[in-house]
């Protein structure tokens, strides 16, 4: 990061033309650093493209994926590099800060799913050959670029009950809706105001493509060459997702394709899309789940009523229900949860995980039509009724909320594409490489 705020630097002293001219950041004559690409105001150095192509080599041998040209490669990765730049420009912009706390949280999901103590990452990463201090870095911007595309992709995506309908009535019987598929896609984008020679030149590369795969050339190896998505580093691998996880597009071409298949071109907005499907698995479970209809009355501390006084009160409360007064009407008088208390008080039918821990612990341990002794929660002190309990087929409200995920995550795929590339076109680049 410190030869990166150099290379700025030296950027703004020398000018760009200065820059351009000798392509290499020095100091006192000892070279430093080479840039590879000038983006806006930032720079790609020449040891960032150096270490990712080192990186990204050893994986795609680990793969047994076959590496395209020195050139073909390095551009790839240039490309990559430069649109990460360019997303963390603007997250910078917008005041998206990464603080160490979120940062040592989200390395300790890496260490625990590697069945290491946070102290022992950097260990175990030094063994690999990877320095700790730039794999946090790395972490920290992943972790800004994912805060950004929530905020300007995902955040701005809806999902409305009508397309929850038609994408289960679609999927009604049918095999995506059963079915994980594991997916390789190739993107071969368009400009945003392609002209008709532009148009006829794509997809006459698409189809060349099409051609080669289909004749036995190696598909990731084609993706890495070809693709202009961000996954054509990976060779072009989406993982398994459900038949509506997958863009609609892509849904609707694997549905009929075997195994081993590659599709036909197909243009979106993004551009001309080639997909292969490699392999299907699963189906779709019942869900039961244990639920419990409750009711409960909430009161609140306050700078005349302490935690002892409104204990007190609410246990007062209780006694006169267990002689008899209505627990919904008190609840209605008394609450001051004022979504339940217009309902009596009554929380519903809900499953686990739908209340705070300490608040299922007491209903777990009550009997039905039994009313808890008062308790504390953040919210404040409450007592609570068991109505009735049942297992409940929730398999129709799960397949909605898998619907509604689904979907969202479906257009996200083409709307982060999309972004992407008009993020790309609005700034300035130049490469030195």
């Amino acid at each position: 990061m410190q030869n990166k705020a150099l290379c700025a630097l030296l950027l703004l002293i020398t000018g760009m033309q200065a820059a351009a001219q000798t392509r290499e950041l020095s100091t006192g004559g000892v070279l430093l650093d080479r840039i590879a690409a000038v983006v806006n105001d930032g720079v790609v150095l020449k040891s960032e493209l150096d270490e990712q192509i080192d990186l990204i080599t050893q994986r795609l041998a680990q793969q047994r994926t076959e590496l395209p040209p020195a050139n073909v490669l390095q551009q790839q990765i240039l490309e990559r590099l430069v649109i990460q730049e360019v997303q963390l420009q603007r997250a910078d912009r917008a005041g998206i800060k990464v603080s160490d706390e979120m940062l040592n949280n989200a390395l300790k999901d890496v260490a625990a799913k590697n069945d290491l103590p946070l102290d022992g990452l950097p260990r175990a990463l030094e063994i690999q050959g990877i320095n700790y201090a730039a794999y946090r870095e790395s972490i920290r911007k992943e972790m800004m670029i994912t805060i950004l595309r929530q905020r300007d992709v995902l955040g701005r995506i809806i999902v409305t009950p009508r397309e929850i309908d038609q994408f289960l009535e679609k999927q009604q019987g049918s095999a995506s809706e059963n079915q994980e598929y594991s997916v390789s896609h190739i993107l071969l984008s368009l400009p945003e105001a392609a002209s008709p020679g532009q148009l006829e030149e794509v997809a006459a590369r698409a189809q060349d493509i099409v051609r080669r795969a289909r004749e036995g050339e190696d598909f990731a190896q084609l993706a890495v060459t070809f693709s202009n998505s961000q996954t054509a580093l990976e060779g072009g691998q989406l993982g398994w997702r459900k038949g509506g996880q997958l863009p609609s597009f892509i849904a609707d071409l694997v549905g009929p394709m075997q195994p081993g298949q590659v599709s036909d071109p197909v243009r979106t907005p993004s551009g001309f899309h080639i997909v292969r499907l490699n392999e299907t698995r699963g189906s779709e479970q019942q869900v039961m789940v244990n639920q419990v209809n409750s009711r409960h009355i909430l009161m609140t501390t306050n700078e005349l009523e302490d935690d002892e006084t409104v204990r007190q009160k609410l246990n007062a409360l209780r006694q006169r229900i267990l002689a008899g007064e209505d627990f919904a009407g008190l609840a209605s008088t008394t609450s001051e949860d004022a979504q339940s208390a217009t309902l009596g008080g009554d929380l519903g039918w809900q499953g686990p995980g739908t209340f705070m821990p300490e608040f299922e612990a007491v209903l777990d341990k009550l009997g039905e039509n039994e009313i808890s002794e008062p308790f504390q929660t953040k919210y404040g002190w409450h007592i609570v009724q068991v109505l009735g309990r049942r297992v409940h087929d929730s398999t129709d409200e799960v397949r909605r909320q898998r619907a509604f995920a689904t979907l969202r995550e479906s257009k996200a795929d083409e709307e982060t594409e999309l972004w992407l590339r008009r993020l790309r076109d609005e700034s300035f680049i130049e490469y030195k490489m």
